[in-house]
């Protein structure tokens, strides 16, 4: 009788661990998310100041809070380490929520088809590249390789 008492608690036990490790809380270490893109949250004015005075171009992720494949760029491309080498070297990087705070403002500079959508801007606010649509890491450091700088 005590057998077929543990049969049922060891496989719930299974099943619960097995749930844990696919939503992500396994106690195993995480990558520092240091390693990947580093976003300014500064005013957009600040930000096209900062671009023209550097010299660089800004890397705009026009994203929503319920977007799915934006919430997989987060977390499955800006997250890596190669990513982030090239794109914060390159670019200034800007993650903005189009439906809040400036996002509504930014959005009317720069209309939107779809979420996500991926600007490379000069400094003086002129669209060089846009993307829309999720990228694999490989196909987004090729799109930003091939983003040229502005003549300021």
């Amino acid at each position: 009788m005590k057998k077929k008492f543990w049969l049922p608690v060891v496989l719930m036990w299974f099943v619960v661990s097995i749930g844990q490790v696919a939503a992500g809380d396994d106690k195993s270490p995480k990558r520092s998310e240091e390693e990947g893109i580093q976003f300014t949250d500064a005013a957009w004015a600040a930000i096209l100041k900062k671009a023209k005075a550097e010299k660089k171009v800004i890397f705009l992720d026009a994203y929503a809070s319920w977007c799915g494949p934006c919430k997989l760029l987060q977390k499955n491309v800006f997250t890596k380490k190669e990513i982030g080498d090239y794109f914060n070297r390159q670019f200034i990087n800007v993650k903005m929520d189009m439906e809040k705070g400036e996002g509504p403002s930014v959005a009317q500079m720069y209309p939107l088809e779809a979420y996500p959508t991926l600007f490379f801007i000069d400094g003086n606010g002129r669209v060089l590249k846009k993307v829309i649509g999720y990228r694999s890491p490989q196909e987004l450091l090729s799109i930003g390789k091939s983003v040229k700088g502005p003549s300021l």
